[in-house]
């Protein structure tokens, strides 16, 4: 599967996936990515897993961000607002991180996407479930 969060977008929009599954899905992968980078933190290759988590992580959050302000956006104005402001909290972390690592400074970005995919899901997936069927 493609590291484009936009490309998610299309290969599952293929399945017949709703857009709130499609993006609780590219969510989930977004913090099973982070994880991994985490659970796998004193490795030769964590650099390049950091690296590669927290790009993926923009561009989702990216993504987010762009759709937020369009007229046609269904969700309230308040929500959106909400939305753009975790979004620039997580950006500040991911710069953080890059800046200065430390594997516990993941958690938060971990925990807000693993909630908001699990807020969006109509079927509650687990992280664990998630990484099963990914693999």
């Amino acid at each position: 599967m493609s590291n484009n969060p936009y490309n998610v977008y299309q290969d599952v929009h293929k399945e017949g996936m709703s857009q709130r599954e499609l993006e609780a899905s590219v969510l989930m992968k977004a913090a099973v990515k982070l994880k991994s980078c985490q659970d796998n933190w004193n490795t030769p290759a964590r650099e390049t897993l950091l690296e590669e988590a927290v790009k993926y992580n923009q561009k989702v959050w990216s993504f987010f961000q762009s759709e937020l302000p369009m007229p046609d956006n269904p969700l309230p104005r308040k929500l959106r607002e909400d939305i753009l402001n975790l979004s620039v909290f997580i950006d500040k972390r991911l710069f953080e991180v890059l800046a200065y690592p430390e594997p516990q400074k993941l958690n938060i970005v971990i925990d807000i996407n693993m909630n908001l995919a699990a807020g969006l899901r109509t079927k509650p997936e687990s992280q664990e479930e998630y990484t099963a069927k990914a693999v």
